[in-house]
């Protein structure tokens, strides 16, 4: 991809479907493998990064024997899921199933939970007791969540008062209907983790969105974010549209300033903060993040809570054969997105095609892109472009970009058509 593509020409072509699949040669790994005589690939989660790895392993080599395994018949996503508290798509929307990956692309899809890894004798337990042997496997478990790091919070408080909704499905239910619930002139507490997490943007576009609604239905309602960092993805961009759309509405505190949350209490719909006590008619707790538990009980992770992967081919530097990717990976400095998953699926199974043909992966180019709607019309977006050196991945500052901070009114509604467009495709890239 060149460094000198404007944005809207770098927009257009992830749009097209090119940048999402496009990997460019930059190098080679630094040790080789031996070619299999056997090609049978397990692939673990069927989210963006394993759905994405399983349809193109097929597409890139049909005579490799793919099976994903996955729980859920139906994929509810997260990019799209803030739309849907703001009332502009419903869950079904958001909905994707796995029926062309297995009628198309001839995937062997089991709906089923992974429980165990064998490493050693290289085998997957379900949870129905069926036992999977693999030659190679993808995990694309996502993310687990840090349930002790906050005093008060755990996952039956997130199922009954406290929703974090950062996982699409019931959870995103549940902190709707909340929204629909509340009385006019309420108070909603967002409270986003400390990086990394999923979707760095994620928490401020919830924001505005549920500001959308809170201003058509429920005037004088307020929302305040309280945020343990000093600063967040696209923050002037976000300034800005708030202070236009919904001046007054959206209050956002930083860690220093009393955004830190120290404990929560469910009885009395209140957190505890350096700055004293805030109540909310409404409060979404995102507390920190780790990768999926499949991925700890496997020992993929380290002291870090993510899992270090040779960013050539994605596989595992503790366990070989065991290529990690998505949320669950550490994959420097690219994001934990959903297009960045699909991204690195394609990666995955390019270099598992090279392994079992005998041949050294060859080093990926990647890209991401995130869009964040602020209000019908008005949408605003991140793009990156990474590359492999002796430090790792790292992105290529020159060639991505924000959307400019004067954009007018038609650029602002240009990218808000981006995002639904970008949505349609990627979807269809991975499940379609």
């Amino acid at each position: 991809m060149s460094h000198n593509l404007s944005r809207r020409d770098f927009n257009k072509l992830l749009l097209s479907g090119v940048a999402a699949s496009a990997f460019g040669v930059l190098g080679s790994s630094t040790s080789a493998f031996a070619a299999s005589s056997s090609k049978k690939v397990v692939v673990i989660g069927g989210g963006f990064g394993g759905a994405s790895a399983a349809k193109y392993l097929r597409k890139l080599d049909p005579s490799i024997s793919v099976t994903l395994v996955e729980p859920k018949t139906v994929f509810y996503t997260c990019p799209l899921s803030n739309w849907v508290l703001g009332g502009l798509k419903t869950m079904e929307d958001t909905a994707q199933n796995y029926t062309i990956l297995r009628n198309k692309y001839k995937v062997n899809v089991i709906t089923d939970s992974a429980v165990a890894v064998d490493a050693a004798r290289s085998t997957v337990r379900l949870k129905s007791g069926q036992v999977l042997g693999f030659d190679r496997l993808i995990l694309s478990p996502g993310i687990d969540f840090k349930w002790d790091a906050i005093e008060g919070y755990s996952e039956s408080v997130a199922n009954s008062k406290m929703p974090h909704a950062w996982q699409a499905g019931p959870q995103t239910i549940l902190l709707h209907n909340q929204l629909l619930a509340m009385k006019s002139g309420g108070r909603v507490l967002i409270c986003p983790p400390a990086n990394p997490f999923r979707c760095a943007p994620g928490p401020y576009e919830r924001a505005s969105l549920i500001a959308g609604y809170l201003k058509a239905k429920k005037p004088n309602s307020k929302i305040i974010i309280l945020d343990s960092k000093e600063k967040f993805a696209k923050q002037a961009l976000f300034k800005k549209g708030w202070d236009r759309l919904y001046p007054g509405m959206i209050e956002w505190r930083s860690g220093a300033t009393g955004g830190k949350i120290l404990k929560v209490d469910a009885a009395t719909m209140s957190v505890a903060t350096d700055f004293g006590a805030e109540h909310g008619d409404v409060i979404n707790i995102i507390p920190p993040q780790k990768a999926g538990k499949i991925a700890f009980d496997a020992g993929l992770t380290d002291a870090s809570g993510w899992c270090p992967i040779n960013p050539v081919s994605f596989e595992s530097t503790i366990h070989p054969g065991i290529h990690i990717i998505g949320d669950a990976s550490f994959a420097g400095a690219m994001p934990k997105s959903g297009f960045a998953a699909s991204s690195q699926g394609k990666v995955a199974a390019a270099a598992i095609v090279r392994l079992f043909q005998g041949k050294v992966p060859a080093a990926p180019s990647l890209v991401n892109t995130c869009y964040s709607l602020l209000a019908p019309g008005y949408g605003i977006s991140v793009a990156g472009v990474y590359k492999l050196t002796v430090e790792g991945i790292v992105e290529i500052k020159e060639a991505g970009g924000l959307t400019p901070i004067d954009a007018d009114d038609d650029q602002l509604r240009e990218e808000a058509n981006f995002a639904q467009g970008w949505y349609n495709n990627i979807t269809r890239d991975t499940w379609g």
